[in-house]
């Protein structure tokens, strides 16, 4: 039993939070203690209190309640009393009694946690453990930033984001053809950015029927919570600028429009990216540039990171495409006249691109050029290959990769399209004339009559249904539940993200009755449903881009059957000769029409006449003139794809081994069983749901008040990418989770099994010996642009010493240290622990010498990677800026700065003692 004494100092071993407390009285079976930190008073019984004797030794640092600070060098004890003597800051000779303690103080450091009983059982310390070795992993994976996307492992879009977000400014136009994912591209390069500490602040612009589709996207996808910034918002917060109350801030293009006045409020409120979607409806000109493009291009000035998302260059023509390009780089492109001198000179370049790509020999002409634009390459060789052998893969794939290099906007401007991109599904076109009323009503019309027809037709396989209206969706999801009795799903733009996504669900789920899910033309948006493959088009759009974005739910990569396509119409009605314009016009229902909106454009005034005359014979001239006017227009495009582009857009052999690493990471399997130790540790209840995928539920002994994103109702989960792409209610635990992130910096930002006691069996060990097995971690502090995660992230050096200081680190691993049974008598250890207290320490010091010489290697190595990488990449673009006038000075220049920097950064690395484990072998 210990000797209490009022005025003695101790802890509390199951509150450690109350800070120091202070022994009132000890009577003959009970003690009553004060802990002045809070004001709380406890009364335990003497024999079984948990609390722990507070002694300080030679060389700690302690505080009195006036906040004076010595450093101990001699500890007197007079009636059971401690008094402490040493120096202060100032030097002078200073005595403070222990009932003098500041009663705030906190005993975080492993081994002050340790010798006043703080421990922890030893789950929390292999916990902590494991959390370090992970988070290191992380820090250096070449594709930190690009594991957390829910989305498919694209070869393009991944290649995109990763050329792009790595760069210390980036400023880039995505210009793929509809239906490749230039949202998903953009999101990508925005997630690794955030996750890589590289950005802080977005502002994302967008036309505001895309508002709802950029905000699912954006948090379905990337777990990016953007906040929707509009006047209302903004009139909430009339004393502060609304735009530096959040992060990440999503708005519309006209919101801009019709308050002007809130531009410079945006402008002052400092971003580091910003996105502009449907870049290309800026309008400008040299002599009178737009109102809506004059914005941005104040935005564009003020920022570091800048992309847009618009139509491809083919689409968009000359001026508007330059009209773009000098908004990312205004120093370069600053005349039209002359960007379109550059264009021209650049034609020989395609030419021999083209040549290449087809594979065919290069006349004598060709050959000289291509000697003389990649002289500073020495081709000869590479020449004399390929006229031999065109076929020589090998050799013409590096002739290629050569000519890429020279390319004038290949660094700023990608652009996909599908003669590029594989994957695609075939279509099919259904199209059902119907007779009957026109007028009637739903419940009545031949409509709603086709439909249950070939609902039936259809049998247990599911359909989408797309029209214009929310209305249309809740009356016909009325009539087929209650006249017909066919349980359907809906998606309209009035409910909420979560009814949403439960509608979604319940449609995907193989068990469920939901055979069609019905969804209004804007509840659609940002929704895609690759595992279905029919579409019914309850009603046509009038706009193409529209029809498009219809099918697109549908064709989408991954699609794995045809898409069936299904289109009721009346005789002779407007949506008939909709019908027809699409099909033989335009042949829009079975291919991508990439001239479909040229040729709208053009045809607009007559279309709207024959929607309202539906002249027959104007009907078939219409027809006929669409056909001409497509064919005309696609000849153009085609002619001017810019093939050399579109292989800069995707490198086929980076981009494969961007999905090999990540692949790889998703195989290795570590995720799940690191998270079921984590949520045991805090309390998490997990209950088995199906293969890879788990619900999650707060259970009653929940360590914390809250648990990062875990909601009262529980949250299901999955670490498989192919099923969190087809559940979208499941949330897709990844290392890049905000869940995962979030509950690994708990364990890392707080004192809990940063001090452990085990008893543990060990063939190599004899009974009765004791260890210290000390966690050391080598931090390295830098800024965020520098990645010096990538060299030097947080590593943990593991130690293992025995009782006669003997190193047994490589002898005896972690893992092979299992614990017994046996219970650990915390006040037996605790009095052992404070008897051994120097002997500890020596053991502590002895095992950080061993860490300090394993961090001089490890910063040795660091560095030397670290130079490599750099040196490396500031040649290769030394090289390209003399042949490719897109690379800058100022980039050649950043890099060598950052080079300084970096080594700086490793060389000042520190090592800390950030756990202990107190080992006795059984």
């Amino acid at each position: 039993m210990n000797d209490f004494i009022p005025g003695q100092r101790w802890m509390s071993n199951t509150e450690s939070e109350l800070g120091l407390g202070m022994i009132l009285e000890a009577e003959f079976n009970r003690v009553t203690v004060l802990f002045l930190a809070t004001g709380d008073k406890r009364v335990y019984a003497k024999d079984n209190a948990p609390l722990t004797r507070v002694r300080f030794a030679e060389g700690d640092v302690i505080e009195s309640t006036d906040y004076s600070k010595l450093t101990v060098q001699q500890v007197q004890q007079h009636d059971g009393l401690l008094s402490y003597f040493g120096l202060d800051e100032d030097g002078q000779f200073l005595q403070i009694d222990e009932m003098e303690l500041n009663h705030h103080i906190q005993f975080n450091k492993p081994q002050d946690r340790l010798f006043t009983g703080q421990f922890d059982p030893s789950a929390w310390f292999s916990l902590r453990f494991e959390t370090w070795r992970r988070q290191r992993q992380h820090q250096q994976s070449a594709v930190k930033g690009l594991q957390g996307a829910r989305a498919a492992l694209i070869p393009h879009q991944l290649y995109i984001a990763h050329q792009a977000a790595n760069r210390i400014a980036p400023r880039i136009m995505l210009a793929d053809e509809v239906g490749l994912g230039k949202t998903i591209e953009a999101g990508l390069i925005l997630h690794h950015r955030l996750i890589n500490g590289l950005s802080q602040r977005v502002l994302i612009l967008v036309p505001e029927a895309l508002m709802y589709q950029w905000l699912v996207e954006m948090l379905r996808r990337f777990n990016l919570r953007f906040s929707l910034l509009d006047e209302t918002r903004c009139l909430s917060c009339p004393e502060d600028n609304p735009f530096s109350t959040e992060q990440l801030v999503l708005c519309s293009q006209q919101f801009f429009a019709d308050f002007p006045e809130r531009q410079a409020q945006a402008l002052d409120a400092g971003w580091d990216m910003v996105v502009v979607d449907e870049a290309h409806h800026l309008e400008w000109s040299e002599q009178a540039p737009s109102s809506d493009y004059l914005f941005v291009e104040q935005l564009a000035h003020s920022v570091d990171g800048l992309v847009l998302l618009t139509a491809t260059p083919e689409q968009l023509g000359k001026e508007s495409h330059f009209a773009r390009l000098r908004l990312l780089d205004p120093d370069r492109f600053y005349s039209f006249q002359q960007f379109v001198k550059e264009e021209s000179q650049f034609a020989p370049v395609a030419e021999l691109a083209n040549q290449l790509i087809s594979g065919q020999r290069l006349n004598a002409d060709q050959q000289t050029r291509l000697k003389n634009l990649l002289q500073q390459d020495n081709v000869d060789k590479l020449l004399q290959q390929f006229n031999t052998e065109p076929e020589n893969h090998e050799v013409r794939e590096e002739l290629i990769k050569l000519l890429l290099d020279h390319h004038g906007t290949g660094r700023i401007l990608f652009r996909n399209s599908r003669h590029t991109v594989q994957g695609f599904p075939d279509r099919q076109r259904h199209g059902y004339p119907l007779q009957g009323d026109a007028g009637a009503e739903l419940a009545d019309s031949p409509y709603f009559v086709w439909l249950v027809a070939k609902l039936k037709e259809l049998g247990e396989e599911k359909a989408l249904l797309i029209c214009q209206r929310a209305d249309t969706v809740i009356k016909l999801e009325q009539l087929l539940r209650l006249h017909v009795g066919h349980t359907a799903a809906v998606f309209h733009e009035g409910m909420s993200i979560v009814e949403r996504d439960r509608a979604a669900a319940f449609f995907a789920d193989d068990e469920s009755r939901a055979q069609v899910l019905l969804c209004s033309e804007i509840g659609s948006e940002g929704r895609n449903f690759q595992f279905v493959r029919h579409l019914i088009l309850f009603d046509l759009p009038r706009n193409p881009d529209l029809l498009q974005q219809r099918i697109g739910r549908l064709d989408r990569i991954g699609q794995k059957h045809v898409i069936q396509i299904h289109i009721p119409y009346l005789l002779d009605s407007p949506r008939h000769l909709l019908f027809r314009w699409y099909e033989e016009g335009l042949d829009a229902f079975r291919h991508n029409c990439s001239a479909a909106g040229h040729v709208a454009k053009q045809l607009d005034a007559e279309l709207t006449k024959l929607l309202v005359s539906l002249d027959q014979d104007a009907i078939e001239r219409f027809i006929t003139t669409t056909k001409a006017l497509t064919r005309q227009i696609e000849a153009e495009l085609q002619s001017g794809r810019d093939q050399l582009l579109e292989l800069n857009s995707c490198r086929p052999d980076e981009a494969a081994g961007l999905i090999g690493q990540l692949h790889a990471i998703e195989n290795d399997g570590g995720l799940w069983p690191y998270m079921e130790a984590l949520f045991d540790c805090y309390g998490v209840d997990v209950e088995y749901h199906s293969k890879d995928c788990h619900i999650l539920w707060p259970s009653e002994n929940l360590r914390i008040a809250h648990f990062p994103m875990l909601q009262d109702d529980g949250l299901t989960v999955t670490v498989d990418r192919d099923i969190a792409l087809a559940r979208e209610d499941m949330q897709f635990l990844t290392q890049e989770h905000p869940m995962v992130l979030s509950a690994m910096d708990l364990v890392l930002s707080s004192e809990t099994g940063n001090a452990a006691v085990s008893i543990i069996k060990q063939p190599q060990l004899k009974a009765g010996r004791f260890l210290l097995e000390l966690l050391f971690v080598v931090e390295c502090s830098a800024p965020a642009e520098l990645q010096i995660g990538r060299f030097l992230p947080h590593t943990p050096l593991r130690v293992l010493i025995d009782q006669d200081k003997k190193d047994l680190t490589e002898a005896i691993t972690h893992e092979s240290m299992l614990e017994t049974p046996d219970s650990i008598d915390k006040e037996q250890i605790s009095q052992f622990l404070n008897s051994q207290r120097q002997h500890i320490q020596d053991m502590i010091k002895a095992g950080e010498q061993k860490a300090q010489a394993r961090m001089q290697n490890l910063i040795t190595e660091s560095g030397n990677r670290m130079i490599a990488a750099f040196t490396g990449e500031i040649k290769r673009m030394v090289r390209l800026k003399k042949i490719n006038p897109g690379i800058k000075d100022q980039e050649i220049q950043q890099l060598k700065e950052m080079t300084m920097l970096a080594h700086e950064s490793i060389q000042d690395a520190q090592l800390r003692l950030d756990a202990v484990r107190f080992v006795v072998t059984g």
